[in-house]
């Protein structure tokens, strides 16, 4: 496992149901964006730290893949990744309705701290293996959103031969492979838990 964290990259609009709750268009190629990596923090109970009076605060709850060595043309899902984490994309919707109509990037919107805590990793259970299992998450005691791999537009190979093509994927790069549809607005004081399976992998607290 590397505990390194580089590049995060994720991928927008990568389940159908969730680009129609949303009204938006299902893309005809992988729709990448980035956050910092000091976005990144644990998923272990804390309380994060949210940004007041920026408008609605949303949640994209993922599976998150680490990569293990860099990219390679030609390398598989199980070559590269050796462990996962499920993951909270955390996500200004007012403000990145703002941005996307004037066009800008949606850093304002997507990258602010604690934007993307992770749970712990876990193995990778193989790109067959992953299938079996369901991630779930839960706002305050009740189940918000439900997704599996096999619901995703994009593949996970689909995702890390685009990315590795045209962006580079190396050691400790971290790739957040979209949401499923039942995003919905977060408050001070909601608290989410993250599943895998029946097995909860990390737990926060919105302050």
């Amino acid at each position: 496992m590397c505990a390194l964290v580089n590049n995060v990259y994720c991928v927008g609009r990568n389940y159908r149901l969730h680009a129609a709750e949303l009204g938006n268009a299902v893309p005809d190629e992988p729709m990448i964006f980035m956050k910092p990596s000091h976005a990144v923090v644990p998923l272990d109970g804390s309380r994060l730290a949210m940004p007041s009076g920026r408008g609605t605060l949303h949640f994209e709850g993922e599976i998150v893949i680490q990569a293990a060595k860099a990219y390679k043309p030609g390398m598989t899902v199980d070559e590269l990744v050796e462990v996962m984490a499920l993951g909270i994309d955390f996500t200004l919707r007012d403000v990145q309705s703002v941005i996307k109509e004037k066009g800008h990037p949606w850093m304002a919107a997507k990258g602010f701290k604690n934007s993307a805590p992770l749970t712990p990793y876990i193995t990778f259970p193989g790109n067959e293996g992953i299938l079996k299992t369901d991630f779930t998450i839960m706002k305050n005691g009740l189940e918000v959103q439900r997704g599996n791999v096999g619901e995703m537009i994009f593949s996970l190979q689909d995702i890390i031969d685009y990315i590795g093509h045209h962006y580079g994927l190396g050691e400790g790069d971290l790739i957040f492979t979209g949401t499923p549809a039942g995003v919905g607005p977060a408050e001070s004081g909601d608290v989410f838990e993250l599943f895998w399976g029946g097995v909860r992998l990390g737990r926060c607290e919105i302050g």
